[in-house]
């Protein structure tokens, strides 16, 4: 019986869920923006305490790897790195374009191609193609989206694009082929791949692991008047 803690930080939206042997038992959801940083360990905690179990009651902790929001995945990334090594358990990651996937692979109807989107600003979204058994197709990019985006798949069939970046997407994408939905990658979509990590033990290395940030943190100056 595999007990995997499974974190999720990466976009606007925060989750934490618990599964057993791959089915979600205790999940809590922030669909606040910015809040991983002050509620992370509180989500974490209310998943356990519900559940009835310490960290160490649990084989594996699983984080969403990126890419995503620089803050979000670093919160992400080092409270599973600090609970892991403290209850001394192993690391699993998933990438959140990958789990972005597991939204649509729990539908009945699946489109001949499915590419996740995370918004990364202005007409820029983090995204890769996958097959409709979610198996990717092209490396994972940032991408500038324009009409001429994606246009070999919209000839070849139909294509889902889902995440929070794939609405504003949608007045540029005028393919008749093109579908679009959003959603927000969750804990408990980590699930079944986390699962498949653990019986297959790939696990990441504690001290080394870094999040998959694929652009470099930019910081900006604030506009508000300190004085």
């Amino acid at each position: 019986m595999a007990r995997l803690l499974l974190i999720e930080t990466s976009t606007s939206a925060l989750s934490v869920a618990l599964s057993v042997d791959g089915a979600v038992v205790s999940e809590r959801v922030c669909l606040e923006p910015r809040q991983q940083a002050s509620l992370t360990a509180v989500l974490v905690k209310a998943v356990l305490d519900e559940a009835g179990m310490a960290v160490s009651g649990c084989d594996a902790i699983c984080v969403s790897s990126g890419p995503g929001s620089y803050t979000g995945l670093r919160v992400g990334v080092s409270t599973a790195k600090g609970l892991a090594f403290g209850a001394g358990r192993p690391l699993i990651a998933v990438g959140t374009l990958d789990t972005l996937v597991q939204v649509v692979m729990a539908g009945a109807d699946r489109p001949s191609f499915i590419i996740p989107m995370i918004d990364a600003r202005r007409m820029e979204v983090y995204s890769a193609v996958f097959d409709p058994s979610g198996h990717r197709l092209t490396p994972v990019e940032a991408l500038v989206v324009d009409g001429g985006s994606f246009s070999q798949y919209l000839d070849a069939g139909e294509v889902l694009f889902v995440g929070d970046g794939a609405l504003k997407c949608r007045e540029v994408l005028t393919h008749p082929h093109a579908h679009f939905a959003s959603a927000h990658p969750m804990a408990r979509d980590m699930a079944p791949l986390a699962q498949v990590a653990f019986d297959a033990g790939t696990f990441e290395n504690l001290a080394y692991f870094e999040p998959f940030y694929l652009k470099d943190f930019v910081a900006t100056v604030s506009r508000k008047a300190l004085w």
